[in-house]
């Protein structure tokens, strides 16, 4: 059938200019569409604390009994202020004069930006060597900067020879922010910095570390864009912590899953040509991978939602945000450049075109450490199998020494701490629990009787219930009822009445975060069961986010590996090798953790670990760490169904342990750069997660599980047709 004449046909040059000019727009436009979205997300770097929060208390469910009290707690003082102690200590009992120095300093406090102008008098503690002081700070005020212009300005007004701290709620949260501060900047740089040395050192280039990490930053930027605006709108609770777990998990995965294509794009360019030739063939050879990879991660990442803990339900689809984008940089963006620069990322060690060579090795090397070690696994693959288990077994014990039921607030943030100093000091000379009290809210009629348990508890010191009649807005409360303030006859003050509760504060006699203060408010909710009383406060929230931590644990663990294993059977199209490489990763991360909290113990002398601390790191563990073996069976079962199983274990660990040992490595690197930042939670979810990724680098993905595939053959397929129907 002839062609109408307005229709001619196109020629060969015609045809290879168009098809030159969509070579060039398309990569062009991609690029383009990230670099706009980056330039959106990478101001908002400087600016993630306007939508962030690290309130303890806003990442309880709501019904949670300290969440409640919490939320009470403005309606009774009419205030959402965060209380501040100020504690002056002396060298000796202080004069009468330096103690109306102290009193006149405090009572000028509130004329300092961010201070709360409801501001108790300040009280001498029995010994006459200290003064104690509770200073609100606003609750719209830039928290760090209030509580150091606050510290700043009693110290310059105190007596010579006094020392000053700020503690209590507000210094310690004072203490987190300052904590965080290097989130931005230098865990970022930290970070970055240690992926491109390892780039350098890996492929000795110059520009391919650079296009590498442009992927993995662009990610970052993109994902920062959609979470920031999600927090904005308060869709997701963002924290400090959340953050930095964001910004790691990014450039480690993006970084990942970059290497895994770049290393399918060198290959490509041994035997082709065509530079667009070879980025197709390594688009296609690597979708699955990173797709099975990125969705594995976001499953695990996702079990989250599940949990009671705010803090870990919203990091799951924070995370997720940023698995995706990751992904989508790896094969959009990472594409668009190769295909812009060709042969030429790799200088001055370009790939040559050597489909004669690539022939000769039938598609896997015969020399180098990976040939060495398929070579070795050939003979002994049982022997190698077993002994790493029971290595690996020995390890995991030590989880026997893991201490994860929490840890007390003053020490959370490791170095140096104003506010942990000055709750020693406080606890010198006052109640261990002054600034802190236990709050419980009660029906007005049942008053009394609620008092009379405080009273009677030994881990309570005193008593007082919120009153809009006295000075100091509360009341000390005894057995024989509310008592006055001021001169004989005055009548008792009314207490401060909403919706027929009141509010009581008992003064604990152990510091705030103490396990006698966990124990304290423990025994209240269970001695006021008959009143219907509330208990809130400091303490009973951190007893309840330790008990909603450990539900978590208990609760996701699980359906984690589950839903897990049921992607891996999609992928592989089996069942028993699922289950022997979770077995082998849920193997690797006993062994992380048991070294772990032999080197928390031993080394470090840490003074244990949050209960979120297992569960982060089985997540992050588990899910990232079976990424590598997705990496490696993904190209097994791609080379058993041309060469068998067993010749398909040795060729995918040949081709493949490469670039998963550089994936390793660059993980590992970016997740131990948590350390820089000084808080516990993070410093040892650096060491667990890093030491457990090089461990299943080194050890399981290139040990343990080609040993044990080998070991087992065709059978490790079951029970799929390249069971039925392959050969070992």
């Amino acid at each position: 059938m002839s062609r109408p004449d307005h229709a001619p046909i196109p020629s060969t040059r015609e045809r290879t200019r168009r098809h030159s000019w969509v070579r060039v727009f398309v990569p062009v436009a991609l690029i383009l569409v990230w670099l706009i979205g980056a330039g959106l997300g990478g101001p908002l770097f400087g600016k993630v604390d306007e939508v962030s929060s690290n309130d303890q208390t806003s990442y309880l469910p709501e019904s949670a009994d300290a969440t409640q009290v919490q939320e009470l707690l403005g309606e009774f003082t009419e205030s959402d202020a965060i209380p501040a102690i100020a504690v002056f200590v002396g060298d000796s009992e202080l004069t009468d004069a330096e103690l109306e120095t102290i009193a006149d300093a405090v009572a000028d406090a509130p004329s300092i930006e961010g201070v709360s102008a409801d501001v108790s008098p300040a009280l001498t503690s029995d010994d006459g060597r200290a003064v104690q002081a509770f200073i609100p700070i606003d609750g719209d005020a830039e928290l760090a900067d209030a509580v150091a212009a606050l510290g700043d300005e009693l110290r310059s007004a105190a007596p010579d020879g006094v020392a000053v701290y700020i503690t209590g709620p507000a210094g310690f949260s004072a203490d987190l922010v300052a904590g965080f501060a290097g989130i931005d900047g230098l865990l970022l740089g930290v970070a970055l910095l240690a992926v491109l040395v390892i780039l350098v050192l890996v492929y000795r280039s110059f520009l391919l570390p650079v296009v590498v990490l442009s992927t993995s930053l662009f990610a970052l930027c993109v994902a920062l864009l959609v979470v920031w605006w999600l927090a904005k709108f308060e869709v997701l609770l963002l924290s400090g912590q959340t953050q930095g777990i964001l910004f790691i998990l990014v450039i480690g995965a993006a970084t990942d899953y970059a290497l895994l294509f770049v290393a399918r794009f060198r290959e490509e360019l041994r035997v082709s040509q065509d530079k667009g030739a070879a980025v197709l063939a390594a688009w296609k050879g690597s979708f699955e991978p990173i797709v099975a990879s990125g969705g594995t991660v976001i499953a695990g990442l996702l079990c989250l939602l599940l949990s009671d803990l705010k803090s870990n339900s919203t990091l799951g689809p924070v995370a997720a945000i940023g698995i995706v984008f990751a992904m989508l940089a790896a094969l959009t963006l990472l594409p668009a450049l190769l295909l812009l620069f060709g042969r030429a990322v790799f200088w001055p060690r370009r790939p040559k075109f050597e489909p004669e060579v690539v022939a000769e090795e039938h598609g896997m090397r015969t020399t180098g450490l990976w040939a060495r070690l398929a070579g070795l696994i050939t003979k002994r693959p049982r022997a190698i199998w077993v002994v790493t288990t029971l290595v690996l077994l020995t390890g995991a014990a030590g989880v026997l020494q893991l201490n994860a039921v929490g840890v007390p607030q003053s020490d959370l943030v490791l170095g140096a701490s104003e506010a942990r100093d000055g709750q020693v000091a406080l606890g010198e000379h006052f109640p261990g629990g002054s600034g802190s009290p236990v709050s419980v809210v009660v029906a007005e009629d049942r008053l009394q009787e609620a008092a009379d348990v405080l009273l009677a508890n030994d881990g309570v010191d005193g008593v007082t219930v919120t009153s809009a009649d006295s000075p100091s807005g509360s009341a000390t409360v005894t057995a024989d009822g509310i008592t006055p303030v001021g001169p004989p006859g005055t009548p008792a003050p009314e207490p401060t009445v909403v919706d027929g509760e009141v509010l009581l504060q008992g003064t604990l006699t152990d510091a705030a975060d103490s396990d006698a203060a966990a124990a304290t408010v423990r025994d209240l909710r269970v001695e006021l069961q008959g009143t219907d009383a509330l208990v809130g406060g400091v303490t009973a929230t951190a007893v309840d986010t330790n008990d909603a931590s450990i539900h978590d644990r208990t609760l996701i663990i699980p359906v984690v590996l589950v839903v897990i294993m049921v992607i891996l059977m999609m992928l592989l199209r089996s069942i028993l090798a699922p289950v022997l490489l979770i077995l082998t990763t849920v193997l690797s991360f006993g062994t992380a953790m048991g070294v772990s909290a032999l080197v928390f113990n031993g080394v470090f002398d840490f003074p244990g670990a949050d209960p979120a601390v297992p569960l982060y790191g089985f997540v992050f563990l588990v899910a990232l760490g079976i990424d590598y073996n997705i990496f490696l069976m993904t190209r097994v079962r791609e080379e058993s169904l041309q060469h068998g199983t067993r010749e398909g274990v040795l060729r995918g660990l040949s081709i493949t342990g490469g670039v998963i040992t550089s994936a390793g490595l660059v993980l590992a690197a970016t997740f131990a750069a948590l350390s820089v930042i000084p808080i516990l939670f993070l410093v040892q979810l650096a060491f667990i997660v890093a030491f457990g990724v090089l461990l299943d680098t080194f050890v399981v993905r290139s040990l343990l599980v080609p040993a044990l595939a080998y070991d087992l053959g065709k059978v490790i397929w079951w029970p799929s047709k390249l069971w039925r129907r392959g050969r070992d």
